[in-house]
C-alpha cells in the first residue's frame, strides 16, 4: 500500500513538474514576442527613414538639369579622388570621395554637385538617433558620401570598388529585386569601437539603371543592452552562426564563454582581444550549451532543457521577422 501511494505521489510531482514548464515556457514566449517585437518596430522606423533618403535622392534625379543649373559655390573642390577642403569635423558637410575606380570622372563630378544638397539632410537625419553610426551613398559610378566625415585619406584605399562590397550588391537587382529597403543580415564589429554594426540599404534607380545604394549603420548593442534592462531575466541576442550580437552578462557567463570585461559584453567586443569567435554558442566549453544552439539554429526548435548543467534550468528561443537573428531566454535552475 505504501508503495502505491508513493508511485501516486511520484506521478503527481511529475505532473506538477511538467505543468510548470509548459506554463514558464508559454509565459517566457509571450515576453520573447513582445521583445522582439519592440526592437522590430524600432528596426521599422528606421526604414522608413531611409525610404525618405531614397525619395530625395530619386527628386535630385528627376530634376537634374535644374539642380545642376543652381550657381552654388562648390563645398569640396574634388582635387582627384578627395577633396582639397578639409571636411573633418566639419558638421555641416560629409566626407566625399571620387574613388580611382570610376570609368568616367566627370560624370562623378557632376554626381557629386547634384547631390550636395544631401549633406544638410543626412545631417538632420544623424542628428535624431543616437544610434545611428553613419549615413551615406555610393554610386554605381564610385562616388562616396558619408556623413558624419571621417580620416579618408588614412583610412580607404582609393583604388577600391565599391559595388564589390556587400553594402552595395545586396541592394542591387540580383539580391534586391523588390528594390526596396534591405537590412544586412551580417553586422560586423565597428573598428572605431562603437561596437555591432548593422546596415540598412536602399538602391536608388536612374530609370533602369540602379545610380546608388543608400546606407544607414546603426550601432545595435547600445541600444538593445539598455533595452534589456527594462527587463527581468538573462537575455542573449545571436545570429545564425551562433555569434552573440548582444547579452545581459548573467546570460553570457552562464554559457561557459570566456569572461566578460568588467562584466560587461560591450567592454568586452571593444577591448583589443576581442575575437568573435570566442563568444560563439557552437564554440561554447558546454557540450550542453553547444547542443542548445544546434537545437534553436538549426533545427529551429523554441525549448530546451538542460540536464547537465546543474545550474541552469531551460533556454526559450524567439526568431526575428525581419532579419536572422535569435532572441534567447536563460532560465537558471531554481533550488
Amino acid at each position: 500500500m505504501n508503495k502505491v501511494r508513493s508511485l501516486f505521489s511520484l506521478f503527481f510531482i511529475l505532473i506538477a513538474c511538467s505543468d510548470s514548464i509548459q506554463e514558464g515556457y508559454r509565459s517566457d514566449k509571450l515576453l520573447l514576442g513582445e521583445m522582439v517585437s519592440v526592437l522590430e518596430e524600432q528596426a521599422d522606423i528606421l526604414t522608413q527613414e531611409i525610404v525618405i533618403l531614397a525619395d530625395y535622392m530619386d527628386s535630385l534625379l528627376k530634376n537634374k538639369e535644374t539642380v545642376l543649373a543652381q550657381n552654388l559655390a562648390d563645398p569640396y573642390l574634388m582635387d582627384g579622388v578627395f577633396s582639397s577642403i578639409p571636411t573633418l569635423g566639419d558638421t555641416a558637410r560629409s566626407t566625399v570621395i571620387l574613388l580611382n575606380s570610376t570609368k568616367n570622372y566627370e560624370a562623378g563630378l557632376e554626381e557629386i554637385k547634384l547631390t550636395n544638397s544631401m549633406d544638410s539632410v543626412f545631417s538632420n537625419l544623424y542628428s535624431r538617433y543616437v544610434n545611428i553610426a553613419q549615413v551615406y551613398f555610393n554610386t554605381s559610378n564610385q562616388v562616396s558620401r558619408v556623413y558624419p566625415s571621417y580620416d579618408v585619406i588614412n583610412m580607404v584605399d582609393p583604388n577600391i570598388d565599391v559595388t564589390e562590397f556587400n553594402f552595395y550588391y545586396e541592394a542591387d537587382e540580383e539580391h534586391n529585386p523588390e528594390k526596396g529597403p534591405v537590412w544586412i543580415q551580417e553586422p560586423y564589429v565597428d573598428p572605431a569601437g562603437k561596437g555591432w554594426i548593422l546596415s540598412l540599404v536602399h538602391p536608388v534607380y536612374d530609370g533602369d539603371k540602379l545610380f546608388a545604394v543608400i546606407g544607414i549603420d546603426v550601432t545595435v548593442d547600445e541600444i538593445i543592452q539598455n533595452f534589456f534592462d527594462n527587463y527581468e531575466g538573462s537575455f542573449l541576442i545571436v545570429n545564425r552562426k551562433g555569434d552573440i550580437v548582444a547579452g545581459t552578462s548573467s546570460a553570457i557567463e552562464s554559457l561557459s564563454m570566456p569572461p566578460l570585461k568588467n562584466h560587461v559584453y560591450r567592454e568586452t567586443i571593444n577591448a583589443d582581444y576581442f575575437r568573435i569567435t570566442d563568444y560563439n554558442l557552437f564554440n561554447s566549453k558546454s557540450r550542453e550549451v553547444r547542443k542548445m544552439a544546434s537545437r534553436f539554429l538549426i533545427e529551429s526548435q523554441d525549448l530546451f532543457p538542460f540536464e547537465s548543467e546543474s545550474y541552469l534550468q531551460n533556454a526559450v528561443c524567439q526568431r526575428f521577422d525581419g532579419i536572422d537573428w535569435f532572441m534567447i531566454k536563460i532560465n537558471p535552475r531554481i533550488k
